[in-house]
């Protein structure tokens, strides 16, 4: 009997590949147009890479320093934890090494930034490679380097990842200060730091982030229905009492994904124009079609 594979999943397998592809891209011309030409060190394999290029005297070249760093932790990985890593992870740090050799320095960039610029250039590097490295997140992907660490030591020592990623950062970018013995250079290097951990969190949290809407309308039962049939979401009815005319109502309640909103007030806005909504953002939202909790 052969295998067989919807359409629908060979297109999702593209799509996340094509997504990890783009995020990767982001992240290496972030390094190549803003970071490398200025001497800043971010974290990760990348940051480590960068600091071994800056201390040889420009000697060993960035891509094969990562490279040669993620292959030595690859190899620890495959013998400490056997087979955990997935295909899209080497692929990415592949596609890292490829475009850190290919990718040349974006010259009309890096000139329209001087010496007196490298503050903005470390903000810049910092969004732009945050931004690429969450979008691959978001598609399973990595550049490998501090995520293979974090699941080693995770394995031995009750760490969490974000801890080792914390601690590896401040590491890298700390030995940064003996590329030209100057301070500013670790400052930079903490500002790119900062700034590419809030991006990650910006869109990684972001597409997460989920809503409470409270709708109160004398056409419930349609709004209800019609939010279970087009967003395939629960909606739980829940009885009130208006104190201003003492009479009993709905109160429809209904969480959903804040890209989702949208849809949820075009179906309200065609049933009833007048009805009232409360909304509010959750912190946490867990059960079917939502997260995990975890112990």
């Amino acid at each position: 009997m052969g295998i067989s594979i919807s359409k629908q999943a060979i297109y999702s397998e593209v799509r996340s590949y094509l997504g990890i592809t783009f995020g990767l891209f982001l992240y290496v011309l972030a390094w190549v147009a803003f970071l490398i030409p200025n001497e800043i060190v971010g974290g990760g394999a990348t940051g480590f890479a960068t600091d071994i290029h800056f201390l040889s005297g420009n000697i060993i070249p960035i891509n094969y320093a990562f490279f040669f760093t993620n292959a030595v932790l690859l190899a620890l990985g495959f013998y400490i934890l056997g087979n955990k890593f997935g295909i899209k992870t080497i692929y990415g740090i592949f596609f890292t090494f490829f475009m850190l050799t290919v990718l040349p320095e974006p010259t009309f960039i890096t000139n329209s930034f001087k010496d007196g610029d490298k503050l903005i250039c470390a903000i810049i590097g910092g969004i732009v490679s945050g931004f690429g490295i969450a979008i691959a997140f978001r598609n399973g992907g990595s550049a490998g380097g501090t995520d293979i660490v974090a699941m080693i030591i995770s394995k031995y020592r009750n760490v969490s990842p974000g801890k080792v990623y914390l601690y590896s950062d401040l590491f890298i970018i700390g030995a940064s200060f003996f590329i030209n013995f100057d301070f500013r250079t670790i400052v930079y290097g903490y500002v790119t730091m900062a700034v590419f951990s809030y991006s990650v969190d910006l869109i990684l949290s972001g597409a997460k982030q989920s809503v409470q809407i409270f709708i109160i309308s004398k056409k419930y039962e349609e709004i209800a229905n019609k939010i279970n049939r087009e967003t395939h979401r629960g909606v739980t009815a829940l009885d009130a009492l208006g104190w201003y005319n003492q009479k009993e109502s709905k109160v429809l309640m209904v969480v959903v994904r804040k890209k989702d909103t949208k849809q949820i007030h075009r179906i309200i806005q065609d049933i009833d124009p007048d009805a009232f909504i409360s909304e509010a953002s959750v912190m946490g939202v867990y059960g079917n079609g939502f997260d995990v909790m975890k112990r």
